[in-house]
């Protein structure tokens, strides 16, 4: 490893509950060099899979970096929320030698990419007519339901991560309420990642089945997806039908809860692997059926991120502390 530090690259990590994803950001280029993806489980801690990356580099190690993690962001220590890891930031700054330092979570990243998006990056799913807001908002279901905005604030842009994932569900035909009424009986409320996640959707797979006295055989979100799309299994179409429309629905409460009018993106694992379904379900019409606001939920954008690595873009557009 070079010994000579330099503040015109920049370290950049997107740590998940499985993966762990780190690159060098070059801004006077806007190029990445030296991606590197890493299996959480095979480290004993964060600060291993740092030094095995700082190792490899073949060019004079970065003097700042900001780091997005799936995990609570509250004082010095952070602690992992899906495995056993747990880290000091000001520890990490001081052994890595990084002399500036950024810590966001993981749709905080994702909101900072979404102004650095290219027309590569990303799929139009419903043009809107966009107006002079400038706030964009993302929502990303997959484990969870995650969320964020970004917003342009004194020349610079600023992320503030929300929690769509807790927010209430309402049924809007009578099999939503059918289903609901069943759901009701198990859980005390119904808030949006118990049906709009990889869990939420074999949930509504399941449920759907007894509902209508089915048999679910199906054994995870992939499968029921895999049926969906191949046209295999009618019910599990159904659930991912279901599954878009609520999505829609939370969207919709989401950018008029947030004032997102400048357009809506979708991340996530999921989103990319149903697009084609997605634009013939009724997300789009759910998206937009909010009552007095239908005209004004007309003119949002809808976007889907495709690119693989946008927690590594927007890391790499963060400000530092």
């Amino acid at each position: 490893m070079n010994s000579a530090m330099t503040l015109a690259t920049r370290l950049v990590a997107d740590i998940g509950g499985t993966n762990s994803r780190l690159a060098l950001y070059d801004s006077a280029r806007d190029e990445f060099r030296a991606l590197r993806t890493y299996i959480n489980r095979d480290y004993a801690e964060f600060e291993d899979v740092v030094a095995d990356w700082m190792q490899r580099l073949d060019e004079a190690p970065p003097a700042q970096a900001c780091i997005a993690v799936a995990a609570p962001l509250e004082g010095d220590h952070i602690t992992m929320v899906n495995m056993d890891w747990s880290f000091s930031r000001s520890g990490l700054a001081e052994r890595f030698q990084l002399q500036a330092s950024g810590w966001i979570n993981d749709f905080e990243s994702n909101a900072y990419s979404l102004p650095f998006l290219g027309e590569q990056d990303r799929k139009v799913i419903y043009p809107g007519r966009p107006g002079a807001c400038q706030r964009l908002a993302v929502v990303g279901p997959g484990t969870g339901l995650g969320g964020a905005t970004v917003e342009p604030v004194r020349g610079a842009y600023h992320a503030t991560p929300c929690e769509p994932g807790h927010m209430g569900l309402s049924p809007q035909s009578e099999e939503e309420l059918a289903l609901f009424r069943l759901l009701l009986t198990r859980h005390r409320d119904i808030f949006a990642e118990l049906l709009i996640s990889g869990p939420g959707l074999q949930r509504l797979y399941q449920t759907l089945a007894e509902l209508r006295g089915e048999q679910a055989s199906a054994s995870s979100p992939a499968e029921v997806t895999r049926r969906a799309l191949a046209g295999e299994e009618a019910l599990c179409s159904d659930a991912l039908g279901h599954f878009c429309a609520l999505l829609g629905s939370a969207c919709g409460d989401f950018v008029l809860a947030t004032g997102s009018y400048g357009g809506l993106y979708l991340a996530g694992g999921i989103a990319p692997r149903i697009a084609d379904f997605l634009m013939q379900s009724r997300f789009m019409v759910r998206f937009q059926q909010k009552g007095a606001m239908d005209n004004h939920l007309g003119t949002v954008p809808v976007l889907l991120i495709t690119t693989p690595q946008p927690g590594l873009i927007g890391a790499a557009h963060a400000p530092l502390d």
